[in-house]
């Protein structure tokens, strides 16, 4: 049975057919996020330990970090992105314990979050280019690391899943011959939105099981690929991954967590409200009201696609006596509330009065 292993200096998670999904927490990464680029370049570092944070509360199984930040001050990532992976790396083993995923284009930086991370990392990524395959293939046999494989080549991304999965197929050989196993490798298939292609579900589900079947890896994929460009996202994303999941899909980069809602959001709502003559009770807090008005939360917690990925576990068999799915409904502890150290795991009891 494929079994990837990754590790930090005292987790270990498991990828695999008969595991529970993977899920790497991709929000370390500056992409497309130009208050965090912003910050990363002026040296501040709270929103890497925020999310860091934040992720594995809500449920990460893994964390991806991705330094690529082009800095406007020194615009060449081969030079500002190494050091930058490498203070990333330590700061949140420093915060969090789950094993990494170190993410980057760039091959010095790629070997930086080697060398700096604890344990058995996910190497992400190598594709079918030949630069790439010559360069990330003797990385992952230097350190003993699994890796992440890319299904495009030198060609480009192709439409065809049958040109994705030859691709995959040439990374996993080229591997072997470096002495790689299999099971090492994690093929990311490529998940095209299906906004654009209307046959991009269906594709990846039986890309992902021909990989299975035929390859013997696990698999993993970009999650929120598949919504891009709908409304909705989330309600794609909901039966999306369930699906995958009983296809074979072993484990997504994507998003754990539900953001907090914005403040303009409270007081526009809480106006809505207002105009329709109900009175909102003076003493009543932000998230008291976000939960009655269905607004979500103040608080970042576990997403909906968290749920969606928790009740796939349960009916596929991967989580033991509904356990996990259980844990993950159970309501927060109360004001006056406290959970005991001792006795039963997570009994609560109500304060007594002196």
């Amino acid at each position: 049975m494929t079994r990837t292993i990754v590790e930090s200096k005292t987790r270990t998670a498991v990828i695999g057919f008969d595991e529970p999904f993977c899920v790497i927490g991709e929000r370390i990464n500056p992409t497309g996020r130009k208050k965090l680029a912003a910050e990363l370049e002026a040296g501040d570092y709270s929103t890497v330990e925020s999310d860091a944070v934040a992720q594995a509360a809500a449920g990460a199984t893994v964390l991806d970090i991705n330094a690529g930040v082009v800095y406007n001050s020194n615009p060449n990532p081969n030079e500002t992105e190494p050091p930058l992976m490498t203070a990333i790396v330590e700061l949140v083993q420093g915060l969090v314990d789950l094993p990494l995923c170190i993410d980057s284009s760039v091959p010095a930086a790629l070997e930086a979050g080697l060398q700096a991370a604890h344990g058995r990392p996910l190497l992400n990524s190598v594709t079918g280019e030949e630069e790439r395959l010559e360069y990330v293939l003797p990385l992952v046999k230097k350190y003993n690391v699994p890796v992440v494989a890319i299904s495009n080549d030198d060609t480009g991304i192709s439409e065809d899943p049958d040109v994705r999965f030859a691709v995959a197929k040439k990374i996993v050989e080229r591997a072997a011959d470096f002495g790689i196993p299999a099971h090492d490798i994690v093929v990311d298939p490529l998940v095209m939105p299906v906004g654009a292609m209307g046959t991009a579900g269906r594709q990846v589900f039986t890309l992902v099981r021909r990989l299975r079947e035929e390859l013997g890896v696990n698999t993993t994929c970009g999650a929120s690929n598949i919504s891009f460009g709908l409304p909705n996202r989330h309600g794609i994303n909901n039966a999306f991954l369930p699906m995958a999941i009983e296809a074979g899909m072993t484990s997504a980069i994507m998003n754990p967590i539900a953001l907090p809602v914005k403040q303009a959001e409270i007081e526009a709502k809480k106006a809505e409200v207002a105009a329709t003559g109900l009175v909102i009770p003076e003493d009543m807090d932000d998230e008291t009201f976000c939960q009655i008005f269905g607004l979500g939360s103040t608080k970042a917690r576990a997403g909906k696609e968290m749920e969606a990925i928790h009740a796939a576990n349960f009916l596929m068999a991967n989580d033991p006596h509904g356990g996990n799915w259980i844990k993950f409904n159970k309501a927060p502890p109360k004001p006056g509330e406290e959970v005991r150290s001792g006795g039963r795991a997570g009994s609560r009891s109500r304060r007594r009065r002196a």
